[in-house]
């Protein structure tokens, strides 16, 4: 006679809990940002007037590596010295509104990581101000009677006077070149320059009324909302689904039935820890899987493991990302013997600064995968 036993496990991954998706589709709110600049400006008109102060805002967002879009919102004031109509100003308020298309030549020209360094970008779109309105107003002066030759003689001066009244807006465009260094997930310094075209702020009393150049200065931080990618460094741990292993066990049984003892191999998935950009120390969304998974191994005193920690190749140099991907190991490692797991059972590597590993996210390289051999 013959039985057959159909024995069912299910071999779980060791940190056993809802990881975090590491798959989100992208979000239209990503790489969204505020700028905030201030610097210098001058009108180039019969060479470059006096500089004044300038200022701006900026919303705006990173499409793509390469592609974005923005905002600004900007002013103060602009001088322009004596004309040959006889007009000057001195710090003229005005305000002016700039909607720009953005190229980052970095991405342009291979460089897909979001997380470089530094950026070299390009920019430029329409402009436009507003100001309050300038008209020139011609006068003649006539002179008092003068006698002579016993005929009176009266003679006349032709002159500009100019009046300032209501306001006026005014389109034209402009365009520029920027460098942004990358100071954190969340931060940049921007250095840009401008260069516009619109009819002049002072009107009439501009020898350049219908096509006057501008040139602006700036400095200005950058904050990114979320971080590059709008994800913060976490702990997202990446889990392959549960395996089911089914064994059939035939046996003939002449008397009685034997117990078959199947013995049950644990399945250990791999198990990513990630960290922020420059730093080693694992938090505390961190710890708990490391708990989980130092509980499992504690289980199975046979298995190995090995622990290999990386960098973002993309930011600092090749001896940092060797040292932090050592560090990162290091840190996993003793957090594990610490929980009670046999140094016998580890292995540590470190392949310092890589490309990107998950999901072409260079933050998702700050990490250690810790994996049964």
């Amino acid at each position: 006679m013959k039985f057959k036993f159909l024995l069912s496990s299910f071999l779980l991954a060791a940190a056993g809990v809802t990881a975090v998706n590491a798959q989100e589709g992208p979000k239209w709110t990503d790489n969204m940002y505020v700028n905030f600049g201030v610097g210098g400006m001058t009108v180039i008109n019969d060479g470059i007037n006096s500089p004044t102060l300038n200022a701006h805002i900026q919303f705006g967002k990173f499409i793509t590596p390469t592609w974005g879009v923005r905002a600004e919102l900007g002013g103060l004031w602009q001088s322009l010295e004596t004309q040959e109509t006889g007009y000057y100003n001195y710090c003229k308020k005005f305000g002016e509104l700039n909607l720009d298309a953005t190229l980052n030549l970095n991405g342009l020209f291979g460089n897909k990581n979001m997380n470089r360094a530094v950026n070299v970008y390009i920019f430029g779109g329409p402009m436009l101000n507003l100001s309050s309105a300038v008209s020139r107003i011609g006068k003649l002066d006539w002179s008092d009677p003068v006698e002579k030759d016993g005929n009176y003689e009266i003679s006349s001066v032709y002159s500009n006077h100019f009046e300032t009244k209501g306001s006026k807006v005014r389109v034209g465009a402009s365009v520029g070149a920027g460098l942004g260094f990358r100071l954190s997930d969340n931060w940049l310094l921007n250095v840009e320059g401008r260069y516009g075209v619109t009819p002049s702020i002072f009107g009439n009393g501009s020898d350049c009324s219908k096509a006057e150049s501008t040139l602006r200065g700036t400095v200005g931080i950058t904050y990114v909302f979320g971080g590059l990618k709008n994800r913060k460094c976490g702990a997202p741990v990446f889990t392959a689904e549960p395996k089911t292993v089914e064994k059939v066990v035939e046996k003939v049984v002449t008397r009685e039935v034997p117990k078959e003892v199947v013995k049950e191999i644990p399945a250990y998935s791999p198990i990513a820890i990630v960290f922020k950009i420059n730093k080693w120390q694992i938090n505390d969304e961190s710890k708990v899987n490391i708990k989980l998974m130092a509980d499992a191994m504690k289980k199975n005193p046979n298995a190995k493991f090995k622990i290999t920690g990386y960098a973002d190749k993309g930011t600092g140099s090749a001896s940092r990302n060797k040292y932090l991907s050592e560090k990162r190991a290091e840190a996993v490692y003793d957090a594990l013997v610490k929980e009670g797991v046999n140094p016998s059972q580890l292995e540590k590597v470190a392949m310092g600064g890589v490309d990107p590993l998950f999901f072409n996210k260079a933050y998702l390289s700050r990490v250690v995968v810790l994996e049964s051999k």
